[in-house]
C-alpha cells in the first residue's frame, strides 16, 4: 500500500471518529438522580411517611422513572419523629450518600433541622408535609421549597370559619411544639380579627395521648366549641376520647384538617360530622383529581389522602425545576426561577408558590360524612403564607 494511500485511510478513520464523538457523548447515559427520602417509617406518624413515599414514587413511575431523562436512585432514613437525632440523620443522606436532593418531612422539628443542613450545604430541599412557618419563614433559602403548606395557613382559615359561624368563646387543644404551637396561632389571629376570644390554651407534650385531665378541663370551662391540631395515631385516640367523654354532643369540635386526614377508618363514628380546614379534600370531584385517585388506589391498593397529595406534588416541583436545567441540580437559581413561574397541576387544585417558596393554596371546608372528608366550599381563596421574618 503507497504511503498517499495509508495517509488517506487514516484521515478517513480520523474524520468519522471525529463524527462519531457528538453522537457518543449524546447517547451517553446521565448519571442517577440521587433522591433522599427522610420520612417517619417508625411511630406516631409512620402511616404519613409512607403516603407521602407512595404519592412520591407514583409521580416518578407516571414520568416513566425518570425526572429530566434521569434515572431515580432513592436514599431513605427512617426520621423517627425525633428532633434530637435529625441533624445527624440528615447528615447521612448529604454526607454519606451524596443525595442531589433531600425529600421530607413530617414533624417540625425535624424539618428545621433539615432546613439548616440544607441551607448550610446549598442541598435541594423539598417539604412534603411539615408545616413549621420558619421553614418558608426566617430560613427561607433559594434552595428550599415546599410542597404542602404553612401551620399558620389552615389554622388562619379555620379562625375565619368559627367567627363567621358566631363562635364568640374558644378552648384550644394540642401538642405543645412547632406545628400545634403555629397551628392555634395562626387560628387565633383570625378568630380575634372576626370578633372571637380564645379564653384558654390547653396543650400536652409530643406525642403523648393522655388527654383525660384536659377533657375535664374543656368541660368544666365551657366555651362555645373547640379548635385543635393533632395528626397521626394521636388525633385518632384524641377524636375517640373527646366523644367518649360526650362533649362532642354539647360542644363542637373543630380543627385543622390532620385530625381527620389518614384516620378516619380507626376514629369511626366518633369523627362523624366534624369540620376541618385543609388544601386537600376527600370529594374534590375535578378530572385531575379523580384520575389521581384511581391511579393510587391502582398502586397502592389504598385511598389517597392529603399527605399523599403532597408526596406527588414535590415529585412533580422537583421535575418542574430539573426540567428547567436539563436535569442539572447545581443551577438552584435557575430551578427556583422555573418554579416560581410554574403553576402546579394538582390533586388539590392548581396553586402556585409565594416568594418564599411555600404553596399559594385554596383552603378548603370540610365536613366528616362515614368515611370521607367531603367538601363543603373553600374556606379561604388562594392564601398565601405571610412567610414572617423571610429576607431572600
Amino acid at each position: 500500500m503507497t504511503t498517499t494511500r495509508r495517509h488517506q485511510l487514516a484521515a478517513t478513520a480520523l474524520a468519522l471518529a471525529a463524527m462519531a464523538l457528538p453522537f457518543a457523548a449524546h447517547t451517553q447515559t446521565a448519571p442517577k438522580l440521587k433522591v433522599g427520602l427522610m420520612l417517619p417509617y417508625t411511630g406516631t406518624f409512620a402511616a404519613l411517611g409512607n403516603a407521602i413515599e407512595n404519592g412520591f414514587r407514583l409521580q416518578i413511575a407516571e414520568a416513566g422513572g425518570k425526572v429530566a431523562g434521569r434515572e431515580v436512585e432513592f436514599f431513605k432514613v427512617d426520621d423517627e419523629s425525633d428532633p434530637s437525632k435529625a441533624t445527624d440523620n440528615v447528615n447521612k443522606l448529604v454526607k454519606r450518600d451524596a443525595v442531589d436532593v433531600l425529600v421530607g418531612t413530617v414533624h417540625s422539628g425535624v424539618a428545621m433541622a433539615m432546613a439548616k443542613v440544607a441551607k448550610d450545604s446549598g442541598t435541594l430541599l423539598i417539604v412534603p408535609n411539615a408545616g413549621a412557618d420558619a421553614v418558608t419563614g426566617a430560613m427561607c433559602a433559594p434552595n428550599i421549597f415546599r410542597s404542602s403548606f404553612s401551620n399558620w395557613q389552615p389554622g388562619y382559615a379555620m379562625g375565619e370559619v368559627m367567627a363567621k359561624k358566631g363562635h364568640k368563646k374558644v378552648v384550644t387543644i394540642t401538642w405543645k411544639y412547632a406545628a400545634g404551637d403555629e397551628s392555634v396561632k395562626g387560628f387565633k389571629e383570625a378568630f380575634e380579627k372576626g370578633g372571637g376570644a380564645v379564653v384558654k390554651e390547653l396543650s400536652l407534650p409530643f406525642p403523648n395521648v393522655e388527654f383525660q385531665a384536659l377533657l375535664t378541663e374543656i368541660a368544666a370551662t365551657k366555651p362555645d366549641a373547640v379548635y385543635t391540631f393533632f395528626a397521626g395515631g394521636g388525633a385518632v385516640k384524641f377524636v375517640k376520647d373527646y366523644a367518649g367523654a360526650g362533649l362532642k354532643k354539647s360542644i363542637p369540635l373543630y380543627g385543622a384538617g390532620f385530625i381527620t386526614d389518614g384516620t378516619l377508618e380507626a376514629q369511626g363514628d366518633a369523627a362523624d360530622g366534624l369540620f376541618t380546614t385543609l388544601h386537600y379534600a376527600d370529594s374534590l370531584g375535578t378530572a385531575r383529581d379523580n384520575a389521581f385517585r384511581l391511579a393510587y388506589v391502582k398502586a397502592y391498593k389504598l385511598q389517597p389522602d392529603v399527605y399523599a397529595v403532597q408526596g406527588y406534588d414535590a415529585a412533580q416541583m422537583l421535575a418542574i425545576g430539573l426540567n428547567a436545567v436539563k436535569g442539572d441540580v447545581s443551577k438552584k437559581a435557575e430551578i427556583a426561577a422555573a418554579l416560581q413561574k410554574a403553576k402546579i397541576d394538582s390533586p388539590r387544585g392548581a396553586f402556585s408558590l409565594s416568594k418564599a417558596h411555600n404553596p399559594v393554596q385554596d383552603i378548603y371546608l370540610r365536613q366528616v360524612v362515614g368515611k370521607e372528608n367531603k367538601l363543603v366550599g373553600v374556606a379561604s381563596k388562594s392564601l398565601a403564607d405571610p412567610a414572617r421574618g423571610c429576607k431572600m
